[in-house]
C-alpha cells in the first residue's frame, strides 16, 4: 500500500505579513541592545570621535548659555535712572490721597533725571559671565557675628527668628519695587578685627570653621547666599582672603571687605578709620576670578564697604571683571540726609560698578535722627543700590 500525503496547503498572505513583522522587531531590539551597550563610550565620548564597530558617532553638545546683554544694559540704565511714583501728577486725576497712592504704585512711574548723567551707568566696567545676580536682583542681607551682639543683627537674635525678620525686609523691598526679584542674604563677619593684638599681634580674630558653615546652613534655608566679611585688622588681605577658598569655591557664597579695619600704618583697629588700597580689592578680585574659571561658577559678587574717601585708595583703578561683580557699599550711619549726602559724596562721585547702602537699626536712629531711610527714598537714589545691608 502506497502511503500518500496531503499537500500543505499555502500561509494566508496575512499570515506572512504577521511573521515579517515579528521579525522586524526583533531584529530591532537586537539593535537597540547592542548600541545600549555602547551608549557610556558615546556619551563619554563628548563632542569628539568615538568608532562603534565600523560607525563614527559624533555627540555635539549643545552651546554655553549667554548673558542677555540687552537686558543687561536696560537694568543697568533703570539703576543709573531709577524709575520713581509720580504721586503728585497721580493725584492730579484722582480724588483721594490713598487713591494716589495705590494707582501711582501700579501704574504711574516717570524717569528720575540723573545728577550726574556722564558717570552712570558705568561703560567701562566688563558685561558679568552668564549666571550673573547683578543687576537682574537686589540683594537684602543681615550682618554680624554669632559669638556678638554688639556687631550687627545675626548675634542678637536667634537664629530661626533673625531669619524671620530678614525675610520680613525681603518682602518690603519685594513690594516696593515688584521689577527686581530681592535675594536673601546673610553678611557674616569671617574675620573680625580686635582691640586686642592676640598671639601673632594682628589684632584680628578668625573665625572657625563650624560657625562659618552655621551662616552657610542658615542661608541655605531662606534660599539666600552668604557674604563672608573680612577685617584684616594688622593683617591683610592677601593673607586673609586665600584662607576661605573652601568657602568661596561654593556657588552661593560671596566675599566683602571692609577698609575701616584695614590698618597698613599699624594703627589698632577702632583708634582710626583704616584704609584699603585698590591693589587689595583688585587682589581680592582676580582670586576671586580664578576660583570661578577652576570651579565652573556663575559671577562672584564683591562688596567693598566705604563710608569716606580715604577709606579706599584708587577706587578709579578698582577692575570690575566678568567673574567678578564689584559693589561699593555706603555703610556710614546718620539721619537721613546725612547718609544721603554720604552716599552721593563716596559713592555716587566714586562710579565702579555696582552700589548698595547699609542701614543701622540702632545708630541710625541715635540723637538727633528719628528715623530710618525708607526703601522709597533709597530707591530715588542716583543710582539705585542693588545691596542694601541691615544692621
Amino acid at each position: 500500500m502506497i502511503a500518500t500525503h496531503k499537500p500543505h496547503k499555502p500561509l494566508h498572505p496575512i499570515l506572512i505579513g504577521l511573521l515579517l513583522c515579528v521579525i522586524a522587531a526583533c531584529a530591532a531590539f537586537c539593535a537597540l541592545i547592542i548600541g545600549h551597550e555602547h551608549e557610556d563610550v558615546i556619551y563619554n565620548a563628548g563632542t569628539s570621535n568615538s568608532n562603534v564597530g565600523s560607525s563614527s558617532v559624533e555627540i555635539i553638545s549643545p552651546p554655553p548659555p549667554v548673558l542677555d546683554k540687552v537686558l543687561y544694559d536696560k537694568k543697568m540704565e533703570d539703576l543709573a535712572h531709577p524709575l520713581s511714583f509720580d504721586i503728585a501728577a497721580t493725584m492730579a486725576t484722582t480724588t483721594s490721597t490713598t487713591t494716589a497712592i495705590k494707582t501711582a504704585s501700579t501704574t504711574s512711574r516717570i524717569r528720575v533725571a540723573s545728577s550726574t548723567p556722564s558717570l552712570w551707568p558705568v561703560t567701562t566696567a566688563p558685561y558679568p559671565n552668564y549666571g550673573a545676580l547683578l543687576p537682574f536682583n537686589r540683594i537684602v542681607a543681615y550682618y554680624g557675628n554669632f559669638y556678638s551682639k554688639d556687631l550687627g543683627v545675626l548675634g542678637q537674635y536667634p537664629p530661626q527668628q533673625m531669619l524671620t525678620m530678614l525675610m520680613g525686609e525681603v518682602a518690603k523691598w519685594q513690594a516696593a519695587d515688584p521689577t527686581t526679584p530681592v535675594i536673601p542674604a546673610l553678611d557674616y563677619i569671617a574675620v573680625t578685627a580686635q582691640g586686642t593684638a592676640g598671639a601673632d599681634g594682628k589684632y584680628r580674630l578668625r573665625m572657625p570653621a563650624d560657625q562659618i558653615e552655621e551662616a552657610i546652613t542658615l542661608a541655605n534655608q531662606v534660599h539666600g547666599i552668604v557674604f563672608l566679611d573680612v577685617q584684616v585688622g594688622l593683617s591683610n588681605v592677601e593673607t586673609e582672603v586665600p584662607l576661605l577658598a573652601s568657602y568661596l569655591a561654593e556657588p552661593n557664597v560671596e566675599l566683602a571687605l571692609d577698609p575701616e579695619f584695614d590698618m597698613p600704618n599699624g594703627a589698632r583697629p577702632d583708634s582710626v578709620i583704616g584704609t584699603m588700597s585698590a591693589a587689595d580689592i583688585n587682589f581680592a578680585a582676580n582670586y576671586l576670578a580664578a576660583i570661578v574659571r577652576q570651579d565652573n561658577l556663575p559671577p562672584k559678587i564683591l562688596v567693598v564697604h566705604r563710608f569716606t574717601e580715604k577709606m579706599v585708595t584708587d577706587s578709579q583703578n578698582i577692575t570690575p571683571l566678568p567673574e567678578v561683580e564689584v559693589v561699593i557699599d555706603m555703610d556710614g550711619w546718620g539721619t537721613p540726609a546725612q547718609k544721603i549726602k554720604i552716599y552721593k559724596e563716596v559713592v555716587t562721585g566714586y562710579p565702579v560698578q555696582f552700589t548698595g547702602l547699609k542701614i543701622f537699626y540702632k545708630n541710625d536712629l541715635l540723637s538727633p535722627s528719628t528715623r530710618l531711610l525708607t526703601p522709597k527714598e533709597i530707591l530715588d537714589l542716583t543710582p539705585q543700590p542693588s545691596y542694601i545691608q541691615y544692621q
